[in-house]
C-alpha cells in the first residue's frame, strides 16, 4: 500500500510534465503556474483549470459517494447481539464490518466487528455464531482505530496501512459512517481518472 501511495503521487508529477511537453507550439504553460497536485493550470492569465486534488480529497467525499450522508442502524449492532445476526446484517447490506454499540439508548461505541473476526474466531475456532455474542469476538474500543471525516484520503489510507486494518469507522463526535480500504482505493482511482481525462482534453485543445 505504501507503494500505491507513492505511485499515485509520481503519476501526478508525470502527467504534469506530459502537459508541458504536449502543449508546445499551441500554448505556453509556465511550470510556476501549475500548482501542486493540479490545483490550477493557467496560460497568459486567460485559462484556468481547477481540480480538488488528491491530497485535498477527504473521507467525507468518500462517504458521499457511498451514499452514507444519512447514517442508519444498518451500520451498527449491539454488544449482546448474536454473531449470526450481525453477519446477516452485513450480508444484507453488502458491508464488511459493523460498529458495535454498548447497551442502552445512547450510541456509545464498544468496538467493531468485521468479516475477519468471524473467520478467525468463529469458523477458525469451530464456534456457533448463533450462540456467540458479538462482544465475545469484536475488537474492543481500547483497540479501536477511527478517523475524522475531514481527514484526507491519503491520511486514511496511511492509517489503515500502518495498522493492518481494512475498515475504519468515521467519528465526528458521533458515527458518520464507515470506510474500507476498497472504498479509499476506488475513490483515488476515480479521482485520478477524472484528472487524466481533463488533462487529455486540455492537451487536445478542448480548454480555451
Amino acid at each position: 500500500m505504501q507503494g500505491l501511495i507513492h505511485g499515485l503521487r509520481s503519476c501526478q508529477e508525470t502527467v504534469k510534465l506530459a502537459v508541458l511537453r504536449n502543449s508546445r507550439g499551441r500554448v505556453s504553460i509556465e511550470r510556476k503556474n501549475m500548482f501542486s497536485r493540479f490545483g490550477c493550470v493557467t496560460s497568459s492569465g486567460a485559462m484556468e483549470m481547477v481540480e480538488k486534488g488528491l491530497e485535498n480529497m477527504t473521507v467525507a467525499d468518500v462517504l458521499m459517494t457511498k451514499g452514507e450522508e444519512n447514517v442508519g442502524s444498518w451500520l451498527w449492532c449491539r454488544i449482546n447481539d448474536s454473531v449470526d445476526d450481525a453477519m446477516k446484517n452485513m450480508a444484507e447490506h453488502n458491508i464488511g464490518s459493523l460498529v458495535v454499540l454498548k447497551p442502552g439508548e445512547q450510541l456509545h461505541i464498544a468496538g467493531i466487528i468485521t468479516e475477519r473476526d468471524y473467520l478467525r474466531k468463529i469458523i477458525g475456532q469451530g464456534r456457533s455464531p448463533k450462540y456467540t455474542r458479538v462482544g465475545e469476538i469484536m475488537t474492543g474500543e481500547n483497540k479501536l482505530i477511527t478517523v475524522k471525516s475531514d481527514a484526507s484520503i491519503l491520511q486514511a489510507m496511511q492509517l489503515m496501512t500502518d495498522n493492518h486494518i481494512r475498515h475504519v469507522p468515521v467519528i465526528d463526535g458521533r458515527i458518520m459512517g464507515m470506510v474500507s480500504i476498497v472504498d479509499v482505493v476506488r475513490a483515488v482511482v476515480e479521482q485520478q481518472n477524472g484528472e487524466l481525462k481533463k488533462l487529455n482534453d486540455f492537451i487536445k485543445g478542448e480548454y480555451y
